[in-house]
């Protein structure tokens, strides 16, 4: 048995990694009131086990430690990629541009830090990756100076030595980064004397300010709109947010065609939101109270009813060009994406995994379920074509040399910032060029993990030979940069949000969570607080911030390399 462990062959290193990852994943299911490190375990138990002899063929290694990164990275891509320009929309803006100060902030301190102790400044990218728990970013620097080493004519040994300083950097600092970020919370509420109670009716009131629909029921009487259709009186601009629901015209109540003129006297009732609602009776003249009985038609039986866009010829669709109120008499009152309530935008790219709630007849419900496919079982099926040709394309685009004025040599995204960069513009783009992105959310959670898991297992295993001589030779000081690292941002970034830009301590939470991609800080916050609305929060800032500290990573490297 003992010679599957040294042989160094197929099996050994299989079973070597499955034991670390084994082991490191059952520790992390243990919790020290309330906190785990999670997946990190496995990264220790690396370290313990390649400390003690455990040896694993050092280019299988090199393969395992990448691919996993490659699946790790492309899985995320995927599944931030669809909101990942809708995050910079309304309130979404100010809490990225926070988000960035997040990183900025990280960066200068990293390299200040540097330049006042003239440690390595790859360490100190190790270190910065621990101090905001940011895995990828880790792998990007690696990645970053592994290719410039072998680039510059060294060996594959001096390499793996260099990267395997960052991991050990990254493993001594990581804990007090966790640690550091829940302390910066628990400061936080300290200082600004929060009160739960309070901050949920403010939270809840903004979000009703916000997102409250209202419903206005008008009667034409503008004569500037006589004769004129719904469309071009709406027009884009407002036709996310001024829904025309129904109309009576001689007694009689129907769902309107856009292209249908508005005549003298025709009443329409209409959903919209607290910033248009006073738009509405300038635009249509009159305005009544509503009386939802007088809008009922006996005789079409209205219901409701949430169908499953399953047929992948639907993605790529707006809801404007499947024209589903004129052809089927159905109107969509919203869509749900990934676990997201989104506008009936006509304009909304629709794709496979989307939910549509509608409201119309029975029969048109039925006849607009076969054209979108509403069969939820089928998408538990994988996709597995765009996600290999993505992570093709993305290793290719990885390797591209991007040549900058003044830099030796040209700067690559590498493993870590190709595929990440794909897998978020196929996510966005895909179902506009008629492309099925969807993975079914478990599936899409089964791939990151295996990832996560087999990089870790990685970089433990390479950097546990030299992980005790390092520590010992003065990297305990690591652990204080690292928390120098975590602290100042975000207690800086904290205090912007709080005090000048008048934050909710929810939304500070998910800035803070989101901006640091820590999810233990993600679980202690709605832990503390009893809040959901800081996953929200988490979400809006999380894809933004996850590409760039890869790329801050990788731009730490280059510029000590050149």
């Amino acid at each position: 048995m003992m010679k599957l462990f040294t042989q160094g062959g197929t099996a050994g290193a299989i079973l070597i990694l499955a034991l670390v990852i084994a082991s490191g994943l059952y520790l992390g299911r243990f919790k020290l009131k309330g906190i785990s490190l999670g997946t990190t375990w496995i990264l220790f138990m690396g370290i313990l086990l390649g400390h003690f002899g455990l040896r694993v063929n050092p280019t299988m290694l090199a393969f395992v430690k990448d691919f996993g990164l490659i699946l790790f990275v492309f899985a995320i891509g995927l599944q931030v990629g669809p909101g990942f320009f809708q995050s910079f929309k309304k309130d979404g803006l100010p809490m990225n541009l926070l988000a960035v100060g997040l990183v900025v902030l990280a960066v200068v301190t990293t390299y200040i830090i540097h330049l006042i102790s003239g440690e390595d400044l790859s360490i100190m990218t190790g270190i910065m990756s621990a101090a905001v728990t940011n895995t990828p970013g880790l792998g990007a620097a690696q990645q970053t100076l592994v290719d410039a080493t072998i680039s510059a004519g060294g060996s594959p040994e001096m390499a793996a030595d260099a990267s395997a300083g960052i991991a050990s950097a990254y493993a001594v600092a990581y804990p007090l980064g966790v640690l550091g970020a829940i302390a910066v919370v628990i400061a936080s509420k300290a200082a600004f004397k929060i009160d739960f109670k309070k901050e949920r009716e403010k939270a809840e009131k903004d979000k009703v300010n916000e997102a409250k629909a209202f419903r206005l029921a008008c009667k034409v009487v503008n004569p500037a709109i006589f004769g004129k259709t719904i469309h071009d009186i709406i027009g884009n601009d407002n036709s996310d947010h001024l829904v025309i629901t129904r109309m009576m015209r001689d007694g009689k109540v129907f769902f309107p065609d856009l292209d249908l003129p508005l005549e003298k006297g025709d009443k329409i009732l209409i959903v919209t939101d607290v910033q248009h609602k006073d738009k509405a009776g300038i635009i249509f003249g009159e305005e009544f109270p509503v009386d939802m009985e007088q809008w009922v038609n006996p005789e079409s039986n209205l219901i409701s009813r949430r169908l499953s866009i399953t047929k992948s010829a639907i993605t790529g669709y707006s809801l404007r060009k499947l024209d589903i109120r004129r052809k089927y008499g159905v109107t969509v009152t919203r869509i749900h994406r990934s676990g997201v309530q989104l506008q009936a935008d006509p304009d909304l790219i629709l794709q496979v995994g989307d939910s549509i709630q509608v409201v119309g007849s029975e029969a048109g419900i039925n006849h607009l379920a076969k054209l979108v496919g509403n069969q939820p079982e089928t998408l538990s099926k994988p996709n597995l074509v765009p996600i290999f040709l993505g992570i093709a394309i993305g290793v290719i685009v990885g390797m591209l040399p991007i040549h900058f004025p003044g830099m030796p040599q040209p700067l690559k995204l590498g493993l870590a910032g190709g595929p990440l960069i794909v897998a978020i513009l196929l996510g966005y783009f895909g179902p506009k060029l008629k492309i099925t992105t969807y993975t079914a959310l478990s599936a899409n959670l089964m791939i990151r993990e295996i990832g996560l898991a087999l990089f870790m297992a990685a970089v433990g295993l390479g950097a546990g030979e030299t992980f005790v001589s390092s520590l010992m030779g003065g990297g305990y000081i690591w652990i204080i940069y690292g928390l120098i690292i975590t602290l100042v941002p975000m207690l800086l970034i904290a205090f912007i949000a709080r005090v000048f830009m008048k934050f909710d301590f929810f939304k500070v939470c998910g800035l803070l969570s989101g901006g640091t991609t820590d999810p233990a800080l993600l679980s202690f916050s709605e832990q503390m607080s009893g809040s959901g609305r800081i996953a929200v929060n988490y979400a809006t800032v999380y894809p933004l911030t996850m590409f760039l500290r890869v790329v801050a990573a990788q731009i730490l490297i280059m510029i000590m390399l050149y």
